[in-house]
């Protein structure tokens, strides 16, 4: 995810200061990681001195001053040929779950791997329903909804792998002991 950018989306509804646009950050994208405080000064630091935010104002609101920052035309020019550009696929494999298990097959035997294999799957499983229920659930937004979809199709993918990867071991595992 690129942290400037969607900093640039949020302030393209209007001039925030950070604590707002971390509260804005984490109900929009209700699925991806919080944002840190001290991530969202220093993004915010890095867009002002690329000039691509600046500061719009100051106000106490019963606590220390905090600054607004506003989208700046370079800013906005930023935001949009980042949303111009197309994402192309990954390259390569980052997934933690994906090294673990080549970790297991190589330091390990086949009868673990397969064990972490189908704990994995039942993890996988129960994040499966948590996600359908967000879908059910009448309160849901629609940033609620996009990204359970997001989310539910990235853990039926990997349950695909899992499935495989257990076919595969199991296979292997035969031809090895027989």
């Amino acid at each position: 995810m690129s942290t400037p950018h969607v900093l640039l989306g949020l302030l393209a509804q209007g001039s925030r200061h950070g604590y707002e646009l971390k509260r804005a950050h984490d109900r929009r994208l209700p699925r991806a990681r919080p944002l840190a405080f001290g991530q969202v000064y220093a993004t915010l630091g890095r867009l002002q001195r690329d000039g691509l935010v600046a500061p719009a104002g100051q106000d106490r609101d019963g606590g220390p001053d905090r600054t607004s920052y506003a989208l700046t035309g370079t800013g906005r020019d930023a935001l949009d040929r980042w949303l111009d550009e197309v994402e192309p696929p990954l390259p390569y494999v980052t997934s933690t779950l994906f090294a673990k298990v080549l970790v297991a097959l190589l330091v390990a035997d086949a009868e673990r791997a397969r064990e972490y294999l189908v704990a994995q799957r039942r993890a996988h499983t129960d994040r499966l329903r948590e996600l359908t229920a967000v879908k059910t659930d009448p309160s849901a937004t629609l940033d609620d909804v996009v990204a359970a979809d997001f989310a539910i199709n990235h853990l039926d993918a990997d349950l695909r792998w899992l499935h495989t990867t257990l076919e595969r071991v199991a296979d292997w595992h035969r031809e090895v002991h027989s």
